[in-house]
C-alpha cells in the first residue's frame, strides 16, 4: 500500500510540474494588456539677460624663422594674458596655437606667421575693459563676445519644465479630438537645444570704453512625451 502512496504522489508532482512548462500558460503570464498612447513634442524657454561675456583675443606675429616667430609670439601672448587678467578675466584658456609658412602676394616664401588666441570670461560691465586691455598689451585679433549666463543650470532645468507642460498641452488637444483624456506619462525624453541669437536693448549694460552690449536671450528646452490614453 505505500508503494502505490508513494507513485501516485510522484505523478501528481511530474502533471503539476508539466503544466507550469507549458507554452501557453507562459503566455498567459508574459502578455501585457494593450495601452492607447499619444506620443508628442513640447518646447519650454525661460528669457533671461546675460551677465557673463567670453571674450577671445590673440597675436599673430611673423618672421623670417619658424623659431623667432614663435619666441616673439610667445613673449607678446604673455602680456596679453596678464592683461586679461588685471582687467578681471576669469577660466583664461588656449583655444588656437598655429604656426605656417607665409608668403608675399606673389607666391614667394617670406618666412613664419605663428598664432595664439586665448579665451577669457568677464563681467558684462568688464568686457569692454577686457578688449581695450588685451589691445593695449599687443593683442591683434580679437573675437567675441560669446554670452552666457552664470545661472544658465538653472533656467535650463525652468525650461524643462515648461516643456513637459507645452507637451501635456498638445496631448490633451489631440485626446479631446479622438474623444478621449491624457493619462499618466509612460515615457519621456529630452533634447538639448542651443541659446536662441541673441538682441540689444535700450535698457542693455554696456562697457566703458569698447561697447559691450548684451539683451535678452531664450534658454530652450524639447522633450517628447509618450502618455496613455483613458
Amino acid at each position: 500500500m505505500k508503494r502505490i502512496v508513494l507513485v501516485s504522489g510522484m505523478l501528481l508532482a511530474l502533471a503539476a510540474f508539466a503544466g507550469v512548462l507549458r507554452p501557453e500558460g507562459a503566455k498567459a503570464v508574459d502578455d501585457a494588456t494593450p495601452r492607447d498612447t499619444v506620443t508628442v513634442s513640447g518646447t519650454g524657454a525661460v528669457a533671461a539677460v546675460p551677465d557673463r561675456a567670453a571674450i577671445s583675443a590673440g597675436v599673430e606675429t611673423r618672421a623670417t624663422t619658424a623659431q623667432k616667430a614663435l619666441n616673439d609670439n610667445s613673449e607678446d601672448m604673455a602680456k596679453v594674458i596678464a592683461a586679461l587678467k588685471a582687467a578681471g578675466g576669469s577660466k583664461i584658456t588656449t583655444s588656437t596655437v598655429s604656426l605656417n609658412p607665409s608668403t608675399t602676394p606673389e607666391g614667394v616664401p617670406d618666412g613664419f606667421v605663428a598664432m595664439n588666441t586665448v579665451t577669457a570670461e568677464f563681467s558684462i560691465a568688464a568686457a569692454g575693459k577686457g578688449i581695450d586691455a588685451a589691445a593695449a598689451a599687443g593683442a591683434n585679433t580679437v573675437y567675441g563676445p560669446s554670452f552666457t549666463n552664470s545661472d544658465r543650470d538653472a533656467l535650463y532645468k525652468k525650461a524643462l519644465q515648461a516643456a513637459v507642460t507645452d507637451a501635456k498641452a498638445h496631448a490633451e488637444v489631440l485626446a479631446g479630438a479622438a474623444g478621449r483624456s491624457v493619462g499618466p506619462v509612460i515615457s519621456i525624453s529630452e533634447a538639448s537645444s542651443a541659446p536662441s541669437p541673441l538682441y540689444a536693448t535700450k535698457d542693455s549694460a554696456a562697457g566703458a570704453a569698447t561697447p559691450i552690449v548684451s539683451g535678452p536671450q531664450d534658454t530652450t528646452a524639447m522633450v517628447s512625451v509618450t502618455f496613455e490614453l483613458k
